[in-house]
């Protein structure tokens, strides 16, 4: 029995096409699908076709139009074969018989079942495909930039942009993180210290900073051997000098300098010189971005500057350690003063001090407060009511509902927090 090749011809050539179709298929969803920065290390680490996928994705319009001329370049040879194939088997029914079956065949063996796959794999497929696409994408060159003129014109005549990405890289990272967050790929510590570092271009120093009324000063008229007592008794190793009037910083005492003098004069604390001792004071305006001052602290190899307004007025104090603790969270060592800010009370609601900043409640609550207007809870709560509320009275905005339980003068020293039964979406 001789084999009937006219026929069996034609069918191997539709195959063929149907593979040709599944690979095209398969290089877009992976290309398109595929990590650029993972795709960047692998360039880094020598694997030499991860190169040429940087060159694909990198002019997606090229990649894209060349991938869909070739995959419906095959996709319609394969269906004009067929009709003429299946016309020579059943005659007049030749053309639904045709559609029926490679609309069928097409749809699983060269569309969902290579996509799936690429999906699955799209490291991997990128990178087997990546030399024959470049072919391919040199080939089609000059019709895929006819096709494109033309696609660009329509859209200028019917007032479509066609413009770059709308979202920073900066986006783009914040969209990554909270995705992988979502999908359990990143743990809430690790989303919160990736999100700190994108937020530090996002800050100045007055969001931040310790506000002068929460600082600890010591008066340089004072005699030494209280100036000493005073120090030795703060939690803090840098201690701000000041003369007549707190506005007037004179300079920096810093312990570890005050301990050597204290040894030197045999612990007679009457006989160290504070002048001598004294460091000079650096101010930075309260406008200065953090990153920018993380900067000047790594420059300048110091760790506490003042923060002035534009007028001069001292308005607080930023240490290194108050911007890594945005990225990292809160650092306690054991000479620091525990400080209940937030204090659960069952799990639906807290006691929260009102100096509290915003940034701190939502990295604790996994909340997303808003921080533009105000940056302690207490002045969100003001911002939001208008007025300076009174002690009992409760407010419910942004998700949440806080009531208002000490007030000192007009600062709002304590509130209750929950969230509200009204809007829940607040808490994750």
């Amino acid at each position: 029995m001789s084999l009937d090749w006219t026929l069996i011809g034609p069918a191997l050539t539709i195959v063929g096409l149907l593979c040709l179709s599944a690979f095209f298929s398969g290089s877009e969803t992976s290309l398109t699908a595929t990590s650029r920065a993972r795709m960047l290390q692998l360039e880094r680490d020598k694997v030499p076709a991860a190169g040429i996928v940087n060159r694909l994705i990198s002019d997606g319009e090229s990649l894209l139009g060349s991938i869909l001329l070739g995959n419906n370049l095959v996709n319609i040879a394969a269906s004009m074969i067929a009709g003429q194939l299946f016309e020579r088997l059943l005659g007049g029914n030749s053309v639904l018989w045709a559609t029926l079956i490679m609309t069928f065949t097409v749809l699983i063996f060269a569309e969902v079942l290579p996509k799936t796959y690429a999906l699955s794999n799209p490291d991997r497929f990128a990178l087997t495909v990546a030399r024959p696409i470049l072919l391919a994408v040199k080939l089609f060159a000059p019709v895929v930039r006819a096709v494109q003129f033309v696609v660009s014109g329509t859209l200028r005549l019917f007032g479509a942009r066609v413009d770059g990405p709308v979202l920073s890289a900066h986006d783009e990272l914040r969209g990554a993180i909270a995705l992988h967050h979502e999908e359990g790929g990143v743990v809430k510590d690790d989303r919160d210290m990736l999100g700190g570092v994108l937020d530090l271009r996002d800050l100045t120093v007055d969001d931040i900073m310790v506000h002068r009324k929460s600082i600890i000063m010591i008066d340089a008229d004072k005699p030494p051997a209280e100036i000493v007592t005073e120090a030795l008794h703060s939690p803090h190793t840098r201690l701000p000098l000041y003369k007549d009037d707190s506005e007037n910083i004179v300079g920096i005492l810093h312990v570890r300098d005050m301990a050597r003098a204290l040894h030197e004069a045999d612990g007679d604390a009457s006989q160290v010189n504070i002048d001598a001792l004294r460091r000079e004071p650096w101010f930075v305006p309260e406008t200065t971005e953090v990153l920018d001052q993380l900067n000047a602290f790594r420059e300048k190899r110091e760790h506490f500057a003042l923060v002035v307004d534009e007028y001069g007025a001292l308005m607080g104090l930023v240490t290194l350690e108050d911007i890594l603790e945005e990225i990292v969270g809160a650092i306690e060592d054991e000479h620091d003063i525990t400080v209940e800010g937030i204090q659960p009370e069952d799990n639906e609601q807290w006691l929260v001090d009102g100096g509290v900043p915003i940034r701190d409640l939502n990295r604790a609550l996994d909340w997303e407060l808003p921080d533009e207007e105000a940056v302690t809870i207490a002045g969100l709560v003001i911002h939001e009511a208008q007025t300076i509320p009174e002690r009992g009275q409760v407010f419910q905005f942004h998700g949440a509902r806080f009531e208002v339980v000490e007030r000192r003068r007009n600062q709002i020293t304590k509130l209750r927090v929950s969230v509200s039964p009204d809007d829940v979406e607040v808490a994750s």
